[in-house]
């Protein structure tokens, strides 16, 4: 299940881009197989005042979190690949904003803490997975 908590100054993105980056999120794991139901994407809004850099308030900021906990990344390489991925799927995004700082980092937790409607997920690659993707949600298995 990747979490994707974006956190961002007011005017970094319209209700548009919110719905258009999320999309292209979970298009981007839909297509790994993973269900589309496992993304979610959360957009906080934050108050210059209470986003800090360095310890100084930063009037044009992004800071994302991606938790990932469906699969993770086997070596140094895929971890270079994802964060490859993460940065031109958000460049065309935030660098149209002059003076902006973003930055992301990505956690692998173990799928072990993990349930959906109090469902542990299917294994990777499954039979059961494979329906809860065809049926983009998830049911006892």
């Amino acid at each position: 299940m990747p979490l994707w908590t974006i956190h961002h100054t007011p005017g970094i993105f319209t209700d548009e881009e919110k719905h258009r980056l999320a999309a292209h999120i979970a298009d981007h794991y839909e297509k790994v197989g993973l269900p589309r139901f496992y993304v979610v994407t959360l957009f906080h809004q934050t108050r210059p005042e209470d986003f800090y850099v360095g310890g100084q308030p930063t009037p044009v900021g992004v800071r994302i979190t991606v938790d990932h906990i469906a699969r993770r990344n086997p070596d140094q390489e895929s971890r270079r690949r994802t964060a490859r991925w993460i940065t031109s799927m958000l460049r065309p995004h935030l660098e149209r904003h002059e003076g902006l700082h973003w930055e992301f980092h990505v956690d692998e937790t173990s799928e072990d803490l993990w349930m959906i409607n109090g469902i542990a997920p299917p294994p990777a690659g499954s039979d059961a997975e494979k329906l809860w993707a065809e049926n983009n949600a998830p049911s006892p298995f």
